[in-house]
């Protein structure tokens, strides 16, 4: 740990890995079939300095295949991507087929998306796929529910999140014995929106003792407080020397409040996702920019982002390339929003160590209530 902040359960650290050292909280752009939409790897490691992306197991498994990756030199090698890749399990996208999948006590039997083949995920063979990959950090298997769902249900699919990421990890440790490369296994905390899940599965997966945990379920339709309150619940129970992966989240003004209650890691798709729609993160707030306000605006997106966008071009231009379909416009607003979501986590970070955080979120939660 570098440092933590005494008023809050905010700290900054750093994470070791096989492809580099990773100064935490730390955000990881989404790559979810081994790219980031409208960057290249160069844009991504040299300009913009990621430490860690993410990759999707179960676009990735199907397409071009797991094994048609460990002949190609693993995940770094085939995406020609020099720093870490973390990969889910796929268990979010196969539990989101609804009648494509028919879940079982050894794992989930579903169809494919793309020609209606039928594939089996278990706890142990979503370990092999993503050393396969050669992830740097693996995720367990989980069952992810919607929301709402009945506390009956909730328990139910939490234990078994329990009981999988157990036959995981002792799959991980066996296969860990016989590969001299370095990889981490994080198991995955669910338990739905009920406080008293989600502390019942955390405390069970202390007895794991992995590298680190995730906290999933967060981005499932769910009232955004209640995301919140769910890593609240979580946070206590895990152990203050590992980091704490809160999957899928979140808006620009939400990183704080998560790195407050203690998370280390996020990921979201919404910074590039939205640059492609149209709806832009700035430092000011955010910028539709399909409006017809910004039709002859010659100021730069953001006056106070030095990334190569708003260092070169204008409102206007980035507004008649949105208009016109090019594929110009998302390759220059998906630099700027994850730039911004960069730079989010850097003043964080610096504020942590600066022991000034308490006023950073004072500011952060101001800003937003003026917003709205």
């Amino acid at each position: 740990m570098v440092a933590e902040c005494p008023h809050t359960r905010a700290r900054a650290g750093l994470l070791h890995t096989a492809h580099g050292t990773i100064e935490t909280p730390v955000f990881m752009p989404v790559g979810t079939q081994g790219t980031v939409k409208g960057l290249t790897q160069r844009d991504l490691a040299e300009d913009l300095a990621v430490p860690i992306l993410l990759a999707n197991t179960y676009h990735l498994f199907l397409r071009p295949g797991h094994e048609a990756i460990r002949k190609m030199g693993g995940l770094h090698r085939f995406m020609s991507w020099p720093n870490a890749i973390l990969t889910d399990s796929g268990g979010f996208q196969v539990f989101s087929l609804s009648g494509l999948r028919k879940i079982t006590g050894d794992g989930v039997v579903f169809q494919s998306h793309l020609n209606g083949d039928t594939h089996t995920f278990t706890p142990e063979s979503t370990v092999d796929v993503q050393l396969a990959f050669g992830s740097d950090i693996l995720m367990v298997l989980d069952e992810c529910t919607g929301y709402p769902v009945s506390h009956e249900d909730a328990c139910q699919s939490m234990r078994r999140t329990v009981r999988w990421a157990a036959q995981a990890n002792t799959h991980f440790r066996e296969r860990m014995a016989a590969i001299a490369t370095r990889h981490a296994l994080f198991p995955i905390v669910q338990g739905s929106m009920f406080p008293d899940l989600r502390r019942e599965c955390a405390t069970a997966l202390l007895d794991l003792d992995t590298d680190g945990y995730a906290i999933g379920g967060l981005s499932v339709g769910e009232p955004r407080p209640l995301s919140m309150e769910m890593v609240e619940a979580t946070e206590a129970i895990l152990p203050r020397d590992r980091p704490r992966y809160a999957m899928g989240v979140g808006m620009p003004a939400e990183l704080p409040e998560y790195v407050a209650r203690g998370v280390d890691m996020m990921d979201c798709v919404l910074p590039s996702r939205n640059a492609r729609n149209g709806y832009l993160f700035t430092s000011e707030g955010r910028v539709i920019i399909k409006h017809a306000r910004y039709k002859e605006d010659q100021r730069p997106l953001d006056a106070n982002c030095e990334c190569y966008t708003c260092s070169t071009y204008s409102r206007a231009y980035l507004r008649h390339l949105f208009l016109s379909g090019e594929i110009l416009y998302a390759m220059l607003a998906t630099r700027h929003n994850v730039r911004r979501y960069l730079d989010i986590m850097r003043g964080i970070r610096h504020a942590i160590i600066s022991k000034s955080y308490p006023e950073y979120l004072r500011t952060v939660r101001s800003a937003c209530v003026d917003a709205g």
